[in-house]
């Protein structure tokens, strides 16, 4: 019986993520497996992987043969660079201390890469929004020039159409005060007292 570490299918139509299995080759894809060991979620950016590092080492240790996209995953995670180190200290090259070292050098130096991967996407996305508020002011600045333009045009014919047909007349003087205000103003009778 052949075991293979590979992908197993779930999700919607086009909205597919995937758990990385542990199974008999001859089961079907999104059949029987033996051990759920991780996911993977392609749809981000960069993709998300979930991985149970001991179980999927313990599982090429023993011989488990991955798919092509699962070796993919297992190499980005540092799997097989830790199962060659760990071949390296059987064989006698090097022994546990060098292993670890070269493990958690290659770890951080991977860990930056990750972090300069998603630092570049946040970058580009800060790039193309402010590219794109740019875009947009200068259509919202042609706009309202050619609204004003279009507004000044308007206004030059209503004032020329208001010379023509208003006839020439000189103004009249204003009163300086009206009759109202020339009035004094009456004062309530002043009420009887009653007598005692």
């Amino acid at each position: 019986m052949a075991v293979r570490i590979r992908l197993a299918r779930k999700g919607r139509k086009k909205l597919a993520y995937y758990h990385i299995v542990v199974a008999d080759s001859r089961s079907p894809r999104d059949g029987r497996y033996i051990e759920k060991i991780g996911k993977y979620n392609p749809l981000t950016n960069p993709a998300t992987i979930e991985l149970d590092f001991d179980k999927a080492l313990g599982w090429l240790q023993n011989g488990a043969l991955p798919s092509d996209t699962c070796r993919a995953i297992l190499s980005y995670k540092g799997v097989l660079l830790k199962k060659h180190l760990l071949e390296g200290v059987r064989k006698g090259a090097f022994d546990d201390a060098e292993a670890t070292r070269r493990f958690e050098e290659w770890m951080k130096q991977n860990d930056a890469k990750i972090e300069a991967k998603k630092s570049g996407l946040e970058k580009s996305k800060d790039d193309e929004l402010v590219k794109k508020l740019a875009a947009e002011k200068k259509i919202n600045e042609t706009r309202a020039a050619k609204l004003a333009k279009k507004q000044a045009e308007l206004a030059a014919k209503e004032e020329a159409a208001a010379q023509a047909e208003a006839p020439v007349t000189e103004p009249v003087a204003e009163a300086t005060s009206t009759p109202a205000e020339d009035k004094p103003e009456q004062q309530p009778a002043e009420e009887a007292k009653p007598q005692e």
